[in-house]
């Protein structure tokens, strides 16, 4: 076959061979060589002409079948299947959910990062076992992979890995990988680290507000203790730290209830939108004033939350989500620790 010729293995370079047998193909696609629905060498003809065993080409093999670059077709061989793109960079996004965050972050990777990527994203619920299956699936298919590790247990706590998860990561060229939002001392190796510090973020945000805070009488926390996406409770720890060292009276909730009883003097910090809106509804139904009578300071900051005037503690989801790709256009390593702020509005 005429298009063996083309193709270039090097016997000292250190690439594996074959990785030099999937860059050597995706190059021949990208130069003009090899055109959509042409065969490419069988794995018996590949064998024999670089003397590489079966196992090698293979492999190679099923990671371009995976990138649906090539196709194969039941007694006839493998054939070209996707030639437009086929040089970008591609990378694998895995997040635990589809939040306003999430896709924040998201979007400014995807501005970053440009023109000459392929992003795929993967949500994985928080469910371990869908993680794994996405990860064991792709685990040779991408160029990097960019992963957000926040996982739920049986009774609805949050773990940020689990050993299974960490195995499983390992398996990953770590100059491929980025975590974000969590960082774990074990994979320190990784390409990238960009991370929140959910114990002291909250508690250095609540203090550069003491000032107000304090004349409130009580500090109440709503912490969604059985969401179907559970939080840290490195939060719940930084909560108690700073109301505990000020001095402050305070009390943690499951949620907002529907009843729930409102005092003047209250201060409630929410997570979770859904309490932040069922809370604003009550205070304007109690004639409540916003900002004196009852404050309210709310977790991550939205432009909803911007227009309506609530105070935010919030993480900076442009810079993880740019800072990630700079990472990988530039081949950096890097580790950073994401600007947590907060920012006072009308509600506090």
């Amino acid at each position: 076959m005429d298009l063996i010729k083309y193709i270039n293995i090097d016997e000292n370079s250190r690439v594996p061979k074959y990785q030099q047998i999937i860059d050597s193909i995706i190059h021949n696609i990208s130069i003009g060589n090899f055109t959509m629905d042409q065969k490419i060498p069988s794995i018996n003809m590949f064998s024999e002409e670089f003397y590489l065993s079966r196992d090698t080409i293979e492999k190679a093999y099923s990671i371009l079948k995976e990138r649906n670059i090539i196709t194969p077709i039941r007694g006839k061989g493998y054939y070209i299947s996707r030639t437009k793109l086929i040089s970008k960079v591609n990378i694998l996004f895995l997040v635990n959910k589809l939040s306003s965050y999430k896709l924040k972050t998201y979007n400014h990777f995807l501005n970053s990062i440009g023109g000459n990527s392929l992003v795929d994203l993967q949500i994985y619920h928080c469910d371990e076992t869908l993680f794994l299956n996405l990860l064991d699936k792709n685990k040779s298919a991408y160029d990097y992979y960019v992963i957000m590790p926040h996982f739920k247990t049986e009774d609805l706590k949050h773990v940020s890995f689990t050993n299974n998860v960490i195995n499983a990561i390992k398996k990953i060229q770590q100059e491929k990988l980025i975590i974000l939002d969590n960082v774990k001392p074990i994979l320190d190796d990784v390409l990238g680290e960009i991370y929140q510090d959910f114990e002291n973020d909250i508690y250095n945000a609540l203090t550069e507000g003491l000032n107000k805070i304090k004349k409130y009488q009580k500090i109440i926390l709503v912490y969604p203790d059985k969401s179907v996406y559970p939080y840290p409770r490195r939060i719940l720890h930084g909560f108690r730290k700073f109301c505990v060292e000020h001095k402050l009276d305070f009390e943690i909730l499951n949620e907002v209830y529907d009843d729930i009883i409102l005092k003047k003097g209250d201060l409630f910090i929410t997570i979770e939108e859904a309490d932040l809106v069922n809370l604003v509804k009550q205070v304007r139904e109690d004639e409540y004033k916003l900002g004196s009578d009852i404050g309210i300071i709310s977790y991550n900051d939205t432009a909803l939350k911007e227009l309506l005037g609530i105070t935010v503690v919030s993480t900076d989801f442009k810079v993880m989500g740019e800072t990630a790709a700079h990472i990988i256009l530039n081949k950096r390593k890097e580790k950073l620790k994401v600007p947590f702020h907060l920012i006072e509005r009308e509600s506090l």
